[in-house]
C-alpha cells in the first residue's frame, strides 16, 4: 500500500534536483535531465522590494545598475547570506523548470550543499526550498552527490577521494560506504581566485577591474604550468593614478603569479585530508586516483599539478560542471537505494529515551 501511495505521490508532483551554488544553480528535472544552468545573481529593486531579474539577465547587470537597483549573490561561500532572495530566486527557479506544466502537488526536491555547513545553514536551505511550495526536501552534500553523478561506487566499502571545486568553496572528501569518511571545506574556489586577480591586477598595473572582468581573463588565459606558448589577452579597466580607462595586456604567467598561494592553500588541504584518512580507505583511493569535479576542474594544469603533488592518478569528471545535478536527479531516481547518502533532518529523527 506505501509502494503504491508513493507512486501516487510521484504522479502527481515533480522531482526536481538542484545543485545550490555560490556562481552558478543548476536545476534537474526527472525525464528531462538538467533544464537550467544559470548564474545564483538576483536583482532587487530597493525602492519597491522586488525582484527585477534573476539568473543570466540579472548578471548581465552586476556593476551596471543605477542606485535603487543591486544585483545580489544570495548565497556566500556556498551556505545562504540572504534568506528572502534566496527563496525567490529557488521559487523562480523551480517555476521555471516546471514551465507551465506544475502538477498538484510541490515537487520533491534534492539540494546539494557544500560539506561541514552547520546545521543552522542546513535548516536555512530547508526552510527556503519549503517556502518556494516544494511538498519535499532531501540535503545532500556535494561531493557525495558529485561522486554519484561520476557514477562512482559510493555505496560499496571502497575509498572514492572527490575534490569539487565551485565558485564559493572547494569540497575536498574521502567516501566510502554511503557517507564521508573524512573531509574538508576549503574557501578556496572560483571567487577567490577572481580576487586574487583583482587584487594582481591593482598592486602590478595600478589598475581596478571588476569581477565579471577577473573571471573572463581566469577562464581565457588561465593557466596553473606554463607551457603551450604564450598565451595573453587584453584587459580593460580604470587607471588608478589618472582616473581614467586604461587597457594593458596580461599573459599566463601574470595569473600563475596572481593565484598561486590559493592553488598552495588547495594543494596543503588535500595533503591534510590524506594524511587524516584511514590506510585501508587510503589505499583504495591510491589505487582508484582522485577525482576532480567542479567549474573548478576545468583550470588549466590543476589536474597534473595535484597528480605530481600526490603522486595519484587524477581523473576530471566528464562534464564536470554539471556532475552534482546529475548526482541529485540519480539520488531522485533512486531514492530506496540512496536514502543513507541524504544529510538527515533533526526533526525527523526519532526522539532520545
Amino acid at each position: 500500500m506505501i509502494k503504491s501511495f508513493e507512486q501516487i505521490k510521484r504522479y502527481f508532483s515533480h522531482d526536481i534536483g538542484i545543485d545550490l551554488g555560490t556562481a552558478n544553480t543548476l536545476v534537474y528535472l526527472h525525464g528531462k535531465g538538467i533544464v537550467i544552468n544559470e548564474p545564483s545573481v538576483v536583482a532587487v529593486n530597493q525602492k519597491t522590494g522586488r525582484v527585477v531579474a534573476v539568473g543570466a539577465d540579472a548578471k548581465q547587470m552586476l556593476g551596471r545598475t543605477p542606485g535603487h537597483i543591486i544585483a545580489i549573490r544570495p548565497l556566500v561561500d556556498g551556505v545562504i547570506s540572504d534568506f528572502e532572495v534566496t527563496e525567490e530566486m529557488i521559487t523562480y527557479l523551480i517555476n521555471k523548470a516546471q514551465k507551465g506544466n506544475k502538477k498538484l502537488l510541490g515537487p520533491r526536491v534534492v539540494v546539494g550543499v557544500p560539506s561541514g555547513i552547520t546545521n543552522v545553514e542546513t535548516r536555512a536551505v530547508r526552510d527556503a526550498a519549503k517556502n518556494a511550495g516544494t511538498s519535499e526536501v532531501h540535503i545532500v552534500e556535494e561531493p557525495m552527490a558529485a561522486a554519484i553523478g561520476m557514477r562512482l561506487p559510493v555505496l560499496e566499502p571502497c575509498g572514492n577521494m572527490v575534490i569539487d571545486i565551485g565558485g564559493g568553496t572547494a569540497d575536498i572528501a574521502v567516501i566510502s560506504l554511503g557517507g564521508v569518511v573524512c573531509s574538508k571545506n576549503l574557501r578556496i574556489a572560483g571567487d577567490k581566485l577572481n580576487n586574487d586577480i583583482i587584487s594582481y591586477v591593482r598592486s602590478e598595473f595600478k589598475i581596478l577591474i571588476g569581477e565579471k572582468t577577473a573571471e573572463n581573463i581566469k577562464i581565457k588565459i588561465g593557466a596553473i604550468i606554463p607551457g603551450g606558448g604564450l598565451r595573453e589577452a587584453s584587459i580593460k579597466g580604470r587607471d588608478l593614478v589618472s582616473g581614467l580607462p586604461r587597457e594593458v595586456v596580461m599573459t599566463d604567467s601574470d595569473i600563475r603569479e596572481a593565484i598561486s598561494q590559493s592553488i598552495n592553500t588547495l594543494i596543503e588541504g588535500v595533503k591534510e585530508v590524506l594524511e587524516t584518512t584511514p590506510p585501508e580507505v587510503l589505499s583504495d583511493v591510491m589505487q582508484r586516483g582522485i577525482y576532480l569535479s567542479g567549474g573548478g576542474a576545468l583550470i588549466l594544469g590543476l589536474a597534473e599539478i595535484i597528480a605530481e603533488y600526490t603522486k595519484m592518478t587524477v581523473h576530471i569528471a566528464p562534464d564536470p560542471l554539471t556532475a552534482v545535478c546529475r548526482g541529485t536527479g540519480i539520488i531522485l531516481e533512486n531514492m530506496e537505494k540512496f536514502k543513507d547518502v541524504l544529510i538527515v533532518n533533526e526533526d525527523e529523527l526519532p526522539p532520545k529515551k
